[in-house]
């Protein structure tokens, strides 16, 4: 009877708060009227009673249906230890093999190809961001590497779309990506091209990356292994762990 009980509790999640029953599905629904431009992909309870978990791409907000308040921050517990970091790195992890197993999938024939050495990069960048551009100085020094990459023209750079443009017009999308990078385009006037076909492949770019829980550039998945920014060391240490392995 116990395990009956115990059982219909979780499968319902039900929580007291004040003397008021949310079940889950009702704490979803008021999430949605009350802050409906908040895309979120789960909604559980939280260690304290009242408060639930809500997970939104890798950010964790704590919702109150009661008084219908979202909350940004952190929780800690007695011994102060970091519940949301702790929730936060079991969510990175699931992520990052969630992004892996997709990746197996991804249509390689769709990205623009630069390089022929023996490691895979898939790069998921936006033209006109500084921290894409300091990753692409990195890599322009590496003839190690094989990289395939797909542009998310970020709302925040309002000229990346017609850059990404112009590098898929061009026969030699290697080298017009490279000049993008260096930033040869940004004081000046430039070529695009009006195709539909260019802009069809844009909106692939795009929705790949959707698919993927991707929209931050810049975005790498190197030897099977995901790496978030610029992380300059962290993009060595992998490259050279991988040659290690392989020796």
């Amino acid at each position: 009877m116990k395990k009956l009980v115990s059982c219909l509790l979780v499968c319902f999640a039900v929580i007291m708060y004040s003397g008021v029953v949310f079940a889950e599905s009702e704490v979803e629904k008021s999430l949605k009227t009350r802050f409906s431009d908040l895309n979120f992909e789960s909604v559980v309870p939280s260690p304290v009673a009242g408060l639930y978990e809500v997970t939104a791409g890798q950010t964790i907000y704590y919702y109150a249906p009661k008084e219908g308040i979202l909350i940004a921050g952190q929780m800690f517990d007695k011994n102060k230890k970091n519940l949301t970091a702790d929730r936060m790195q079991e969510l990175r992890a699931k992520f990052d093999r969630e992004i892996v197993r997709k990746a197996k999938d991804l249509p390689l024939d769709k990205a623009v190809k630069v390089g022929a050495g023996k490691h895979v990069v898939i790069e998921f960048t936006d033209p006109d961001c500084p921290f894409s551009r300091r990753a692409a100085e990195f890599f322009e020094k590496r003839s190690d590497v094989t990289k395939y990459t797909f542009f998310i023209p970020l709302p925040m750079h309002p000229d990346a779309k017609n850059k990404v443009r112009h590098i898929l017009c061009r026969k030699d999308k290697g080298k017009a990506f490279e000049d993008v990078m260096k930033g040869k385009l940004d004081n000046v006037k430039y070529e695009t091209c009006k195709s539909a076909e260019v802009d069809d492949l844009i909106k692939v770019h795009e929705e790949i990356a959707a698919g993927m829980g991707i929209s931050s550039t810049p975005y790498f998945i190197i030897n099977e292994t995901p790496i978030s920014g610029a992380d300059i060391p962290k993009l060595e240490q992998e490259l050279w762990r991988k040659g290690v392995e392989e020796k």
